[in-house]
């Protein structure tokens, strides 16, 4: 598929692309193929749902498997993907996540592992092998816990870090990462998040990580790199509005883009190794209500985020120059409210 007039290649062939949403309201998880031209014709339905709220969505590094974390047992749903839909659903973990709901979900970079962030119960961060035949035997977890409920969660480019943005003292775990599974917490950094955080990200050269919080400047970015966190970059100039609830950095890395409570709901910035440059203009169509997640295209070519209030979900094509006029709304909409949004 051409993807904003670049194909995206995986292993050599041209990589279909996606969007996801997950949502309020059966059937919880929505998907569209997607191109430069925008949305495409939803994809049916799952033949086995999501049992509750879909929280987050994520796509295997392959592009053969799709996740969903909701609200209700088994708090993690995962499926067979491919360019005819959703395949039958795999089978559940043996050991589920302790507690509920799912909020946020990834898969590592290699596409062996996929981690769930989570309330309730104890851990608050459930991490499993994958594989084509589905969920393995329940990794270990962490012995320094995230101290309460995980919203967010993030492999690290190479692998060798998990993330979890999470309510509670210092709002951010990190972790080594490996095929054993989590290795000690690194130290927090000097200059932590000021409210609870609900999004993680690394920079797709590993060199940097954000957070999305609840207390101002409601982003905050770190250099990163195998000793840990280094100093706080400087605040934008410019900051979101109100609560940070998404955060995603660009596929190459130059720009940052935030979603938040209280207009414009989306906030974009460039990005280098200096940190947050001068905020782009506000897309000239914005959400009109509290947005959840953001996500780039794989190409960097467009920019997507999900909200509280019909049509739920909205893109634009995206540039240096930032946002572009918005995609024309999908002809069949995600049925409520909507908390989780990806590409791939």
């Amino acid at each position: 598929m051409i993807v904003g007039g670049v194909p995206m290649l995986f292993g050599g062939a041209a990589k279909d692309v996606y969007l996801a949403v997950a949502h309020a309201i059966t059937p919880f998880v929505t998907v569209y193929p997607w191109s430069s031209l925008g949305f495409g014709t939803k994809f049916t339905n799952p033949a086995t749902l999501p049992t509750g709220t879909g929280e987050g969505v994520a796509f295997s590094p392959a592009g053969t498997e799709f996740a969903v974390a909701h609200d209700t047992t088994p708090f993690i749903t995962a499926y067979p993907w491919s360019s005819a839909g959703f395949g039958t659903k795999f089978t559940n973990p043996a050991t589920l996540p302790g507690g509920g709901p799912g909020n946020g979900v990834a898969f590592s970079p290699a596409g062996t592992q996929i981690a769930l962030a989570h309330a309730g119960g104890f851990s608050n961060i459930t991490a499993y092998p994958w594989s084509s035949s589905g969920f393995g035997t329940k990794f270990a977890d962490p012995a320094t816990l995230p101290p309460s409920t995980g919203n967010g969660v993030a492999f690290s480019p190479s692998g060798d870090a998990l993330a979890v943005a999470h309510v509670g003292s210092q709002y951010q775990s990190v972790y080594p990462w490996s095929s054993g599974g989590f290795g000690t917490k690194y130290a927090n950094p000097a200059s932590p998040p000021n409210g609870d955080g609900y999004a993680i990200d690394f920079s797709p050269a590993g060199t940097e990580i954000a957070s999305a919080s609840t207390g101002s400047p409601f982003v905050m970015a770190w250099p990163w790199s195998g000793s840990g966190f280094g100093t706080r970059f400087a605040n934008p100039a410019t900051l979101p509005t109100g609560n940070g609830k998404g955060v995603a950095f660009s596929p190459a890395g130059t720009e940052i883009a935030v979603t938040h409570l209280i207009t414009p709901f989306v906030t974009a910035y460039p990005w280098s190794s200096g940190g947050f440059g001068t905020k782009y203009a506000n897309a000239a169509t914005l959400p009109n209500n509290d947005t959840h997640d953001v996500a780039f295209s794989p190409a960097g070519t467009e920019i997507a985020v999900a909200y509280e209030t019909t049509p739920f979900v909205m893109a634009w094509p995206w540039s240096s120059s930032g946002f572009g006029i918005k995609f024309t709304n999908p002809a069949t909409l995600p049925a409520g409210k909507a908390y989780g949004v990806t590409i791939g």
